[in-house]
């Protein structure tokens, strides 16, 4: 188990980090950015727990406590350098990515068919779910952008792609069932005009 008795330990004011098991590296590097990313995903959905808590959307909230413990997974997956995994490290595995497939499928079922793409918005929940989701996107990306340097388990690169999938889904679901409407984007030559 991490123990952590100790918040600022002043080794990071060169600018480097450590990776696990010691390694140090610019924390402008490709690695800290992507183990970054995700770790500021991992934020975001915090802040949609306790919005579904708080709007009586406990099986959304259940889920995203699932996903932020996997999260963290994949940031130590990602702050281990190449060949050197350590005993018990926690890997993603495929049953990892067929679950979020599942939440997908289940979530989606009875969403009215889309005809437009979607505005982020309707409730507070679904607005930060949207947010999540643009968060995931750019972890995805950084993502790659390190598998480009360095190999990332093809199942990391999975879980992340469909995880923004999930959240698009879960945004679409909390703001349907509250009997809100779905905000649509009108293109610019559709929309009318507005008085300046």
């Amino acid at each position: 188990m991490v123990s952590l008795n100790r918040i600022y330990t002043r080794t990071g004011d060169d600018g480097l980090t450590g990776l696990v098991g010691g390694e140090r590296v610019k924390k402008t590097s490709t690695k800290v950015t992507s183990y970054g990313d995700v770790d500021e995903l991992n934020a975001h959905l915090g802040v949609c727990c306790t919005l579904a808590s708080s709007e009586g959307t406990l099986a959304i909230k259940d889920i995203l406590t699932i996903i932020q413990n996997e999260l963290f997974d994949i940031g130590s997956e990602l702050a281990t350098p190449r060949d050197a995994s350590w005993e018990g490290m926690p890997k993603t595995q495929a049953h990892h990515v067929s679950k979020l497939e599942q939440w997908i499928d289940e979530l989606n079922e009875g969403l009215p068919e889309l005809s437009s793409f979607i505005l982020p918005g309707g409730t507070v929940l679904n607005a930060h779910l949207h947010v999540a989701r643009t968060v995931c996107r750019r972890a995805e990306r950084s993502i790659l952008a390190l598998h480009e340097q360095e190999p990332v388990s093809g199942l990391i690169i999975q879980y992340i792609n469909r995880l923004s999938d999930l959240l698009f889904v879960m945004a679409r679901s909390v703001v349907v069932r509250a009997g809100h409407p779905e905000y649509l984007w009108v293109p610019g030559s559709s929309r009318p005009k507005t008085r300046s």
